[in-house]
């Protein structure tokens, strides 16, 4: 390895997957929005974390944007009747996305989501760097929301964003929000506390429009999980048993909790439904050193002494914060009971992404979106109370969740 590789003076590696030099917009012939949804515009969508959690409360992404093709490739596969857009969001300005929209009969975002870019935020990013151009795409998300004026806007990233630059990064979004009529708030949410099956941190930011006829603040909502979070255990065990480097791609037994009920699509629940297929679920194939480093690591322990992070994961506890891993991620966890690494599918149940989601990209670029995005099940709890406000002013119907 290059002695210089961490230095923060010397730029970071970027992925070959990255778009950055030309937009592509898809299904612009495809295009449909239900009118009983709520619209929203998805900026730094990657997979779609947002999407699919939003989707739950009552809105339907009609746009999103991303620069990691793979990530793009997912999302649109998964909103074939939205509007998706591959290329550098510089390039792309928000007239002209609006432009487009009105051309499909969309007259009013109620929502703008934004999973900025959070490396350079990022404790896990060892090349850290209060400079990273990464940190400053915020002001796009900002060009959005200036242009369209939502009811609300939510912007995400790491926890890491609240140190950084001595907390100016953080001071700096609530005084856009500010500015440009929005009341903020802002709250670090523990995904496990709403159900999933994850320690992961993020950091929050909801803008109220004011003078719309809505809330006066946000009003972050409380975890239902807290002291009772969901486990390993909980969201995989049921998934099929995989040697090296096998596949499934239909269960072989009912699902045992109430979670796996949610993933697999049973129910009256608001945008899942049940998959025709298992997706996604191919045990990666190790070589042999590999595999049974895994089999001599107790649960909870690391697999490799220099890499306290890659550990054999728990069944009993959730799973610690899932990463992309950056541009050539190997495997981060272990499977608890089977000497392997995560299946992607695995990979998303930790997320709360149900199973009627497929991944595309091979495996190496879906470990990047699953490690990347927010969690929908966290995002869901985020947004409904949102969506109950927007349609409470426009006198409409409140979707609720099972």
């Amino acid at each position: 390895m290059n002695p210089n590789a961490w230095d923060k003076d010397i730029p970071v590696e970027k992925s070959s997957y990255l778009c950055n030099d030309s937009v592509t917009f898809y299904n612009m012939d495809n295009f449909e929005h239900d009118s009983t949804k709520l619209a929203m515009i998805d900026l730094f969508c990657g997979a779609g974390g947002f999407a699919v959690g939003c989707s739950w409360a009552g809105f339907e992404s009609v746009f999103g944007i991303d620069h990691l093709e793979p990530a793009m490739e997912t999302w649109i596969h998964n909103h074939p009747h939205a509007i998706g857009c591959l290329g550098d969001i510089n390039k792309v300005t928000p007239k002209q996305v609006k432009e487009i929209l009105n051309s499909k009969g969309i007259d009013k975002i109620d929502l703008i989501t934004g999973g900025v870019p959070c490396q350079g935020f990022s404790i896990a990013n060892r090349k850290h760097n209060d400079n990273d151009e990464r940190n400053f795409l915020f002001l796009k998300y900002m060009d959005y929301v200036e242009e369209f004026e939502p009811d609300y806007i939510i912007l995400e990233n790491v926890s890491g964003m609240r140190s950084t630059a001595g907390g100016q990064f953080e001071k700096n979004i609530v005084d856009y929000m500010n500015s440009l009529g929005y009341t903020p708030s802002v709250k670090m949410l523990n995904a496990a506390d709403f159900g999933v099956p994850q320690i992961r941190q993020r950091l929050i930011f909801v803008g109220v429009k004011r003078d719309r006829g809505l809330v006066e603040k946000y009003i972050f909502p409380q975890g239902q999980f807290i002291g009772k979070y969901r486990t390993v255990k909980d969201a995989i065990s049921d998934l099929p048993k995989l040697g090296n480097n096998e596949c499934a791609i239909s269960y072989d037994c009912l699902p045992l909790n109430d979670y796996q009920k949610l993933m697999r699509g049973y129910g009256d629940i608001s945008g899942i439904v049940p998959p025709d297929k298992l997706y996604n679920h191919t045990a990666p194939n190790h070589p042999q050193e590999t595999i049974d480093k895994i089999a001599s690591t107790p649960q909870g322990y690391p697999m490799y002494p220099k890499f306290k992070q890659r550990i054999r994961l728990r069944e009993d506890a959730p799973s610690p914060t899932q990463l992309a891993g950056g541009i050539r991620p190997q495997f981060q966890f272990g499977h608890p009971t089977q000497d392997r690494g995560l299946t992607i599918r695995e990979r998303a149940r930790i997320q709360s992404f149900p199973d009627c989601y497929e991944f595309l990209g091979g495996i190496v670029q879906e470990r990047v979106q699953t490690g990347n995005a927010v969690p929908p099940m966290l995002i869901y709890n985020v947004a409904l109370p949102i969506a109950s406000d927007i349609r409470k002013k426009d006198n409409s119907h409140v979707q609720n969740m099972v």
